[in-house]
């Protein structure tokens, strides 16, 4: 089974084709350029060099969020398309499992953090078990305060992953000391290669999607939904 995987869930777009659990190749480019200027390019790019046509590709996997509201809806509606045009399946991974899948068999916990803006992060929390990444916290938008009480209930340390590292870190050591753990560049930011992965583990356990039925995850409404809701507030206060 050839998949083709994409995660565009933050300014990191990546993109990785995998063959019957061979990774034969993946890109990443974490820049400041749209992933509407960058993601068919590298899906073309990486397929050439792969000596592939979306014709020979089983399955299209996406990272469906959390995440960035504009990058999921890109990711999400650019593997409908392509899996639309071939008439394939396709797999939808959460975003914090695949971050979470970029430390295989590590001690401790591992804790993906995802900036959300308002004061908030899109996190999970996750221990490796005989083999199997198993969740302990479900996916959750909440503030970087509540995360750190809830891991102070747990004695292990803590591998934090993803792009909500940089606005916390200090408070994070601050407040866990040397449990706080944040591993190199190349892992604790989103791979393809890991979205490819758990979509195979997917795929073999006959959990395929439509491409019709694939939708985001988002956890929150977006800033445009939230402006609506109060605006449509004030307008009624204003006619009663």
């Amino acid at each position: 089974m050839k998949i083709l995987a994409l995660d565009t869930s933050s300014i990191v777009a990546t993109v990785a084709v995998m063959d019957e659990g061979q990774l034969i190749g993946e890109y990443i480019i974490n820049h400041k350029r749209t992933h509407s200027q960058k993601l068919m390019p590298m899906i073309e790019a990486l397929l050439k060099s792969c000596e592939l046509t979306m014709e020979d590709i089983d399955l299209v996997a996406v990272a469906k969020g959390p995440g960035s509201f504009t990058g999921l809806r890109i990711g999400v509606a650019t593997a409908k398309g392509l899996a639309h045009a071939v008439d394939i399946p396709v797999v939808g991974i959460s975003t914090l499992d695949a971050l979470a899948f970029n430390m295989p068999f590590s001690e401790g916990i591992i804790c993906p953090i995802l900036d959300a803006r308002r004061s908030q992060v899109y996190t999970a929390v996750y221990k490796w078990d005989d083999e199997c990444l198993n969740s302990i916290e479900e996916p959750m938008a909440v503030s970087v305060e509540e995360l750190v009480e809830k891991l102070l209930e747990r004695p292990e340390k803590v591998i934090f992953l993803g792009d909500g590292i940089g606005a916390n870190q200090e408070y994070l050591i601050e407040k866990l000391g040397d449990r706080a753990i944040f591993p190199p560049n190349s892992v604790k930011m989103q791979r393809a290669s890991s979205v490819a992965e758990l979509a195979m583990e997917r795929a073999q356990n006959g959990e395929i999607e439509n491409y019709y039925e694939l939708v985001p995850t988002y956890l929150r409404k977006s800033e445009a939904e939230r402006q609506y809701e109060e605006k449509m507030r004030r307008c009624g206060k204003s006619e009663s």
